[in-house]
């Protein structure tokens, strides 16, 4: 008890003395207390105030502060707590135990035990759940009406002057950019130290290598800011001296005359990467496959205003191609595929464009989600000190079954819908089956078809088909099995090709509704035709689906005969060309002529789906489909032996949308040679709607001296330019 009686003292004492403290424990204030209005309570002391005072140290008597006149006054005061120990009675004076000497008894009232604190039960209440505590939202106030001041200002460019860098500097400036907008003056301070930065290394990288630039801000009269960037662009700095650290290749000098800089030349960032990136690209294609230029060193000279320009290259090893490796976890088809596909032999010099090539190649395929051609440095020995290069080829096949569509309308020829189901890789390698379906309003029909591309030959494609067809024009109906095959060399999106042709044979049995003269009479015949088509085409165009300059020619030849009865022995041929001349970037003019003939058999002796007809689209548009040519008493066109064709459309085109104006004119004849007279001529309108893959295409034209029975106007819609 009375060990905590004295814990309270020590507590007691340690206020008062840090009260007495001339040095304050914290920098804080603490409020004085309002004054009492009432009187304390009685309460009993700890201790007596008498005995209290007397064991304060020299509160004693006289003759006690004689007997400790001798302690040295400099030496230190014990600490509280020995000192209260030494004044409190010893824990055993409860039991009757004499004090301690030099103490005096205590004489007051035995002290009141000591209690415990209160506990607060709201302390003691365990805490919420953290996901149960809802934090107010504050909200800022949405005052619309209230807006940040606008900051603005003007940008003016000084010191320019002839170097024509201040347009590409606009083009990139920050404060530009702003429109003479900002929020505040700091911003605007922002912006131009930037453009501070990109004047100076706009000016660098053109060669002003003194080149300096600051920008200051001045304030209008008016409240705006004036922004100021001054440039002092200083001489403009030249190659003086080329050299370049890399052994002798071959031919020599390949890297030399590769890096296109000369001395004398300007000093310009654009042109020195352009020349490096040069000799990295020669160097492959000359044998050197893992060519690696080092970083280039410009020594600037500001006494001559020049600087000497070296480049470290390591041309490594020359190498020759070797063999093809490929792996994945889906592949398309294996290396000796890909080896067919190459242009290129085992023991040919190595060149990185018949790599670009052979992955271009494989992407044209179709079977590859993902397709990556690499060089394999292999330090085995080729011929003629070479060294063997493999290409590895990591693969990925990717979705081998495809279904497409096409829909179109022509007068004449009515609405026609053709729909396909591909499977491109069934029968690896490339080995493609193909179904189709044509259904319209005038012609239906099923076909099916195996094709292999790449067969045995790059770009080389076999295919055979089969196929049943129905047609039912006014010229003709027929119900027609036929049998084909054919070789090719085609052009696609990816690889459009100079060269294309195609030839084969193909064998039909048809049943067709013809009209015996021009008298009307009507019968229906069978004919067993047999054919050796050949097409040669020449293409100079620049795109396959949207042509604006250059050229295309194509000649096509059939020898074909009548198999049933006697047999009738004829030729059809045609010829197509088509240029395109852009007048300007947004319009081409483009021109198309054909002539086509048969020869070596009437005409009535032909089957009437093997006749030459013209009109419609692709063909003379004004009129309907297979409309021009001689007639029968009914009106219905008979077809002919002879063609000449001829048209001119202007293309204007603007964003993705185009409109078009042209003039089509031809005619049929019944003679072997087509007599260029009794021309009919269409006019027309027509959109276009651009897309990634070719333009839609709707045109609509009417014929001029439009003859009894022939359209008043015709509608065409399809995929692609006329022509």
């Amino acid at each position: 008890m009375k060990k905590r009686q004295a814990r309270y003292v020590r507590h007691a004492l340690g206020m008062i003395m840090a009260a007495a403290s001339p040095l304050p424990l914290m920098a804080q204030t603490v409020p004085a207390s309002a004054p009492s209005t009432t009187a304390p309570a009685d309460e009993e002391p700890i201790l007596p105030d008498d005995e209290f005072n007397a064991r304060l140290p020299g509160a004693g008597s006289v003759d006690d502060k004689a007997s400790n006149s001798g302690t040295d006054s400099k030496a230190p005061l014990p600490s509280i707590d020995d000192w209260l120990d030494q004044q409190m009675p010893a824990q055993g004076s409860a039991q009757g135990s004499a004090p301690a000497s030099g103490t005096a008894p205590a004489t007051g009232a035995e002290l009141p035990p000591a209690t415990e604190p209160p506990v607060e039960t709201e302390l003691a209440q365990p805490l919420p759940a953290l996901d149960s505590v809802t934090v107010p939202e504050n909200v800022a106030d949405d005052d619309s009406d209230e807006k940040t001041p606008e900051v603005r200002y003007a940008t003016q460019l000084d010191g320019f002057g002839k170097t024509g860098l201040e347009d590409e500097f606009r083009a990139a400036s920050a404060l530009v950019d702003g429109k003479g907008k900002a929020e505040t003056a700091s911003m605007v301070q922002q912006r131009a130290q930037a453009d501070e930065q990109l004047a100076v290394r706009l000016f660098h990288s053109e060669g002003y290598y003194d080149a300096t630039a600051l920008a200051s801000l001045d304030q209008q009269q008016d409240g705006t800011l004036k922004a100021i960037l001054s440039v002092t662009p200083g001489k403009r700095y030249k190659i003086n001296e080329i050299v370049i650290h890399a052994p002798e290749t071959i031919p020599p000098g390949l890297i030399r005359d590769s890096l296109t800089l000369k001395t004398g030349d300007y000093i310009v960032a654009t042109a020195v990467e352009a020349a490096e990136a040069n000799v990295a690209l020669k160097l492959p294609e000359h044998g050197y496959a893992f060519a690696r230029i080092g970083d280039r060193d410009i020594l600037l000279d500001p006494a001559t205003v020049t600087g000497d320009y070296t480049l470290p290259v390591e041309p490594g090893p020359r190498g020759t191609f070797r063999t093809i490796t490929t792996s994945g976890e889906k592949q398309a088809f294996g290396a000796d595929h890909m080896a067919v596909i190459a242009r290129f032999d085992k023991g040919d010099l190595y060149d990185s464009r018949k790599v670009d090539d052979l992955r271009k190649a494989l992407v044209a395929t179709g079977l590859f989600a993902s397709v990556a051609v690499d060089p394999v440095q292999t330090g085995e020995p080729g011929p003629d000190g070479t060294e063997y290069v493999d290409l590895h080829v990591d693969q990925e096949a990717g979705p081998a079954r495809r279904l497409a569509g096409e829909l179109g309308y022509g007068t004449g020829q009515g609405f026609r819908a053709e729909g396909s189901w591909t499977h491109r890789n069934l029968f690896p390698p490339e080995g493609a089956l193909i179904a189709s379906v044509i259904a319209g309003t005038q012609e239906q029909g099923v076909s099916g078809t195996f094709r292999r591309s790449n067969a045995g030959k790059r770009d080389k494609t076999f295919q055979a088909g089969a196929g049943v067809n129905h047609q039912k024009y006014d010229a003709y109906e027929a119900f027609t099995l036929g049998l084909n095959a054919s070789w090719s060399r085609q052009s696609t999106p990816i690889f459009q090709k100079r060269w294309t042709y195609t030839y084969g044979g193909e064998i039909l049995l048809s049943n067709e509704n013809t009209t015996i003269d021009e008298s009307g009479e009507n019968k229906r015949l069978t004919y067993f035709i047999g054919a050796l088509p050949v097409q040669v085409g020449y293409d100079r165009s620049n795109d396959l689906l949207n042509p604006t300059s250059g050229f295309r020619a194509n000649l096509r030849v059939s020898p074909e005969a009548s198999l049933q009865g006697n047999v009738s022995p004829y030729v059809r041929a045609s010829f197509d060309l088509a240029g395109y001349y852009p007048i300007s970037d947004s319009f081409v003019l483009a021109a198309r002529t054909k002539i086509g003939t048969i020869n070596g058999v009437a005409r009535d002796d032909v089957a009437p789906s093997r006749r030459i007809y013209a009109g419609g689209g692709g063909s003379v548009r004004g009129y309907g489909y297979q409309e021009l040519g001689p007639k029968d008493a009914n009106n219905d066109p008979i077809g002919g032996r002879s063609v000449n064709e001829f048209a001119v459309e202007g293309r204007y085109r603007f964003g993705n949308y185009g409109v078009v104006a042209f003039v089509d004119a031809g005619q049929v004849y019944e003679s072997q040679i087509p007599q260029f007279s009794d021309i009919r001529y269409g006019v027309g309108l027509g959109g276009r709607f651009y897309t990634n893959f070719g333009p839609f295409r709707a045109d609509i034209a009417m014929p001029i001296n439009r003859q009894p029975g022939e359209s008043k106007f015709a509608l065409y819609i399809g995929i692609g330019q006329a022509f």
